[in-house]
């Protein structure tokens, strides 16, 4: 049967290990090229959970990740991130560019949205070819997801960010129709409010669908993330690979309990 897990995680693939993180803390379990497996672990420098305006908890969220990085890349060093290859910078660069591009044509807010987010993946598909990522989000999945439900779970997990996508493409499309009819002379600045908004109000979204998962609206919104899982952003993982995400998931509850 299933449980109320007593911490809330969160996780994150590594091309080669996998970050962990609860309300306080985090652990980050890596496989080195020699095959031992590497941990380190600490409280976040940043906290999420202390932001209570419910508006600021998704760019918080945000900040919470991108502060933690530099942390776990500073006590385990060879924890390889999912961006730092050259190739997905370039990617990242180029998706950039052409988002910016189709933002620029005559295109209605929907379909420039759409095709924004269609772009966006250019850089995931990137860190994904020729390494163990997609192999370690699986693992994050099934590690963090059995916990979570106390028994054997698969590598789809209802709080993936991928099932993000589909609230900010609705929430983006709003916030730019509107953003659209404000003055001219404005409109640099709505934007800027509508990224922000945006990000805020999916969130929401988010755990609202993950609350309500069998509401037909949710379930409609979850569709491109449950895709996305199935046919690219995760595999399934070998022994070692689970290994090391259990080791992050373990190191984590320690401190958190």
């Amino acid at each position: 049967m299933s449980r109320e897990p007593s911490v809330r995680l969160g996780g994150m693939a590594l091309a080669n290990g996998v970050l962990v993180h609860g309300p306080r803390h985090w652990a980050c379990a890596v496989r080195t090229d020699d095959g031992e497996l590497k941990l380190a672990s600490g409280p976040k420098p940043v906290r999420a959970m202390d932001v209570r305006n419910r508006f600021a908890r998704g760019p918080a969220r945000i900040a919470e990740v991108f502060a933690l990085l530099p942390e776990v890349r500073r006590r385990l060093p060879e924890a390889t991130l999912p961006f730092q290859r050259p190739g997905v910078l370039g990617a990242m660069a180029g998706s950039m560019v052409a988002i910016q591009a189709v933002r620029r044509t005559r295109l209605s807010p929907l379909t420039q949205e759409s095709v924004a987010a269609l772009l966006a993946l250019g850089p995931a598909v990137a860190a994904l070819r020729g390494t163990g990522l997609a192999e370690y989000h699986g693992a994050e999945h099934i590690s963090i997801g059995s916990y979570e439900a106390g028994e054997p779970r698969t590598r789809e997990h209802e709080r993936c960010g991928s099932h993000m996508i589909g609230p900010l493409l609705a929430t983006t499309a709003v916030g730019t129709a509107l953003a659209s009819r404000a003055p001219r002379h404005l409109r640099p600045a709505a934007r800027v409010a509508v990224g922000v908004g945006s990000v805020a109000a999916a969130v929401e979204v988010f755990s609202w669908m993950v609350a309500n998962q069998q509401h037909p609206v949710a379930r409609a919104l979850a569709r491109p993330g449950h895709e996305l899982q199935q046919r690219l952003v995760t595999a399934e993982p070998s022994p070692e690979q689970l290994e090391v995400a259990n080791a992050a998931l373990e190191e984590c509850l320690r401190l958190e309990t």
